[in-house]
């Protein structure tokens, strides 16, 4: 007991510590090394300015370990897409190494949850052996699973306003605009996923990049098959001439397929009725079947 709250008290201390390294009034940087940065040179040499152990410094020690070792346990759980891509998809402000640094916090907070729990309840050492693997496990998993439950919904929105950006893409096309400002006009009108999405296509433009390019990247990141086809059909801008009717079909089929996906949501919904009403009416007849059953078997064992 003494050894688990000594190292209680060495965990607690840790994370107090780089909690409150934060603060300017508990970490507050010396006189020198907040002058070095006005001094010839200051920038390239010298000191950092982080503490023994601040958040900066600790995240810069554990970040490239906690990257390797999430991205193999993500392999070994079945998650096989780039974190870097689910994190650009949901316009995330955390690279892969800060998501991986956080992620490996909250493993090591499952962590000391499951051993104080286990000391706290005393049970069994294959339950012992449980709690150790799987407090950690469940905090990393829970983790991940919120960035897979942000990047699907963030695809269903998209899939959801993507035959409207279609059809206003193909009405711009045939007004005369070209592609470019067709895309920067939708950027700055629109709104929700493509409306933040067209935002970053076209900053991408005017990094040099060029509409079809960026637009690919879109696709790349968004992982939609009918992005996909409609960035294919975009990238005929320079070589069709009616590029707004195949715009409007191919926002017919986005639609349809939209439409489709709807339908199918609604029949597994109303299939999902019956299954409380089939337990419902289930649970009573088996527990009429059995009386008599019982019953014939009581006879039959006093007989």
């Amino acid at each position: 007991m003494t050894r688990v709250a000594i190292a209680s008290g060495l965990v607690f201390w840790a994370g107090a510590t780089l909690v409150l390294s934060r603060h300017r009034w508990f970490a507050r940087r010396p006189l020198a090394d907040r002058l070095r940065p006005y001094e010839p040179g200051g920038l390239a040499g010298g000191p950092s300015g982080h503490g023994l152990l601040s958040v900066d410094s600790f995240a810069d020690v554990v970040g490239p370990l906690a990257r390797t070792v999430g991205e193999r346990f993500a392999r070994l759980v079945g998650i096989n897409e780039e974190l870097a891509v689910r994190l650009e998809r949901v316009h995330s402000d955390l690279d892969p190494t800060d998501f991986r640094v956080r992620q490996l916090g909250w493993a090591v907070v499952g962590g000391v949850g499951a051993v104080l729990a286990a000391t706290a309840m005393r049970p069994p050492a294959v339950v012992v052996l449980l709690f150790l693997v799987g407090g950690p496990a469940l905090a990393f998993l829970s983790v991940e699973q919120q960035l897979a439950l942000e990047s699907d919904r963030r695809k269903r929105r998209l899939f959801l306003e993507l035959p409207v950006v279609a059809e206003q893409l193909g009405m711009l096309l045939s007004a005369g605009f070209s592609l470019g400002a067709a895309l920067q006009r939708l950027a700055t009108r629109g709104q929700g996923a493509s409306g933040e999405d067209l935002r970053r296509v076209v900053a991408r433009v005017r990094q040099g990049v060029t509409e079809v390019d960026a637009l690919r990247e879109w696709a790349t990141v968004a992982d939609l098959d009918a992005l996909t086809r409609l960035v294919a059909v975009l990238a005929l801008n320079r070589e069709a001439g009616d590029l707004g009717r195949l715009i409007a079909e191919e926002a017919r089929s986005i639609r349809r397929e939209v439409q489709r996906q709807l339908v199918e949501q609604i029949e597994r919904r109303s299939q999902q009725v019956w299954i409380p009403v089939t337990v419902a009416a289930l649970v009573p007849g088996a527990i009429f079947i059995a009386i008599p059953f019982l019953e014939a078997l009581r006879v039959f064992s006093a007989s």
